[in-house]
């Protein structure tokens, strides 16, 4: 069954499970301790650090294994931001990184200080400039700044080198999450802090990266420890941190290669899906992107239910929309990119993947969107376009304009769109229709919808315990 959610976690890599069951027999003891078993498990740690630490580009006095990345990110944020605390108390991000940063994010804001977003483009891009920008338009002196090197759903790669210089010319030290590119290559420019995470690249869950270079002010939080620098408290995971360790350095040397590959195989996913499927946006930015990973969103399908026919016909992918993760609100990153995100399909290869496994799943791929719009009642395109007289089916007449009001409240994604299309062919070109939603996803999808459609979204505004989204029909 092909495995197509690398970005959530890669499968074991071979070296990985090689270098663990060694480190077993080897790296059991207190590394701490001077008898030989102790020693042995210190030089397997130190010599997993140098390796670790040359992969990321930073010396090994610098870099610290913590439990998870999304400790790193909690312990690299809060003790940056601590150590700061004299320089300021404001921190900046873009609007498109990990739930791990906006939660850490979300406590310091609670705790008092301030925050401010870096917006992003439809590609899911920081623009050039844009964190100098922030940076200057910041209510106080900044402690930190927080960048990811590529999106974890979109695949973007963000201009970490050119951020990490508008940073140190403000002074302000720049972390960035390299969790999803890591494996690809070491993360460009001159960031101050660094952290990733083993499982995203084949190494063993439950082992994080944290780097802090020297000269960065940094106040490790919590009650302090002797083990890894007092930035990690506890009894290191030695076979854990050796097999992370040697897997990195194994998928560095194929990624090269891989890459190449990788990244043809995404080009023809990304060339023929909206060839195959009708009504498909692939988001996300063509060129400067991860060569492993492509996002789309489908019309009219409910993500869950794509997600499962996909599953069933033997393919593993994953989804940032909101009618697969149970909520009502779409993923915070196709929300800050303001793409499609009803029936969004994130497929991300690891290391291995055949060809024949990608043409497979292009072949199944259509019919199962087919299935899953049919059970729903979503329009055919024909349908959708039939011509209406004048005023058919809309209230007013004579000099009144034509306008038809849908309500969907109660009603979760895609149907609000799916309603919207069955009847804009009631109204006149020119005519308005109005859907009443509550479905947060239905602020993306509806102007998505327009945009795809050749209408004219004319924006929202409040009604009653929903909102009303105002769409004129054009030829």
């Amino acid at each position: 069954m092909p495995y197509f959610d690398a970005a959530s976690s890669a499968p074991l890599h071979p070296v990985a499970r090689q270098a663990l069951l060694a480190a077993l027999d080897e790296g059991w003891a207190d590394p701490a301790r001077l008898y030989r078993e102790g020693r042995r498990a210190r030089l397997l740690l130190d010599a997993a650090r140098e390796a670790a630490a040359d992969a990321v580009g930073a010396r090994p006095d610098e870099l610290t294994f913590t439990s998870s990345g999304t400790r790193a990110l909690h312990d690299g944020i809060a003790g940056a931001l601590a150590g700061r605390r004299r320089a300021g108390r404001h921190l900046v991000h873009s609007a498109v990184e990990h739930s791990a940063v906006l939660h850490a994010a979300a406590a310091h804001e609670a705790a008092g200080g301030t925050v401010a977003e870096v917006p992003v483009d439809r590609a899911g891009r920081v623009a050039p400039g844009a964190y100098a920008a922030a940076l200057r338009a910041a209510p106080g002196p900044t402690a930190l700044a927080c960048l990811q090197s590529a999106n974890h759903e979109v695949g973007t790669r963000q201009p970490v080198a050119e951020a990490a210089a508008e940073c140190a010319e403000a002074g302000v030290p720049l972390l960035v999450d390299a969790a999803q590119s890591l494996a690809f290559g070491p993360v460009p420019g001159d960031w101050s802090l660094l952290t990733a995470s083993a499982h995203k690249w084949g190494g063993p869950s439950g082992v994080g990266l944290l780097a802090v270079r020297k000269g960065v002010r940094f106040a490790p939080q919590g009650p302090a420890d002797e083990r890894e620098s007092g930035r990690a408290p506890g009894f290191e995971n030695i076979p854990a941190v050796v097999a992370a360790a040697a897997s990195l350095r194994a998928v560095r040397e194929e990624a090269a290669a891989e890459a190449e590959r990788l990244r043809e195989l995404v080009d023809r996913i990304r060339a023929r899906v909206p060839r195959l499927v009708p009504d498909v946006e692939v988001v996300g930015d063509p060129e400067r992107r991860l060569p492993h990973l492509v996002t789309f969103s489908c019309l009219y399908v409910d993500g869950e239910a794509l997600l499962h026919e996909l599953d069933r016909a033997g393919f593993s992918v994953s989804s940032g929309s909101s009618c697969t993760s149970g909520t009502l609100t779409p993923s915070h990153v196709l929300r800050a990119m303001g793409v499609l995100s009803e029936g969004n399909v994130r497929v991300s290869l690891p290391l291995g993947t055949a060809e024949e496994d990608v043409e497979r799943f292009l072949a199944v791929l259509p019919d199962v969107v087919r299935g899953v719009r049919g059970r729903l009642g979503a329009p055919e395109r024909a349908e959708e376009a039939t011509a209406a007289s004048a005023g058919s089916g809309a209230g007013g007449s004579g000099g009144e304009e034509a306008e038809l009001v849908v309500d969907s409240l109660g009603k979760l994604c895609p149907i609000p769109v799916i309603e919207l299309a069955k009847v804009i062919g009631e109204v006149p070109v020119g005519g308005l229709v109005t859907v009443l939603a509550d479905d947060e996803a239905a602020r993306l999808d509806i102007p998505a919808w327009c945009a795809m459609r050749g209408h004219t979204y004319e924006g929202e505004r409040p009604a009653g315990r929903g909102t009303a989204y105002r769409v004129r029909r054009q030829a």
